[in-house]
């Protein structure tokens, strides 16, 4: 009974994730992905950053505790802007 809960527990965490992609304009070099990415995984709850130059796009997981304005603000903190261009649920 105590195997079947703690499994439970665990599959339940595994599928309560999002993923969302955010414009970040400004980013023109290596450090400003860094700096954007570094700041948005120290929010409680993300799991994983990624940002392509590129494009401009910022990709994070995290958990459902999570709010897009927590991401938002932790853009904001590295004088960027971020638009959020979509969201949906994370299953790996």
């Amino acid at each position: 009974m105590r195997i079947l809960f703690i499994f439970f527990i665990l599959f339940s965490f595994s599928f309560s994730s999002n993923i969302s992609i955010f414009k970040v304009e400004g980013m023109h070099c290596p450090l400003c992905t860094t700096a954007v990415k570094k700041a948005i995984s120290q929010v409680d709850g993300v799991q994983k950053v990624s940002a392509r130059l590129n494009t401009k796009e910022v990709s994070v997981i995290y958990d459902e505790k999570v709010k897009i304005e927590e991401i938002l603000s932790a853009i904001k903190t590295t004088f960027y802007e971020g638009v959020e261009i979509s969201t949906h649920k994370y299953e790996e």
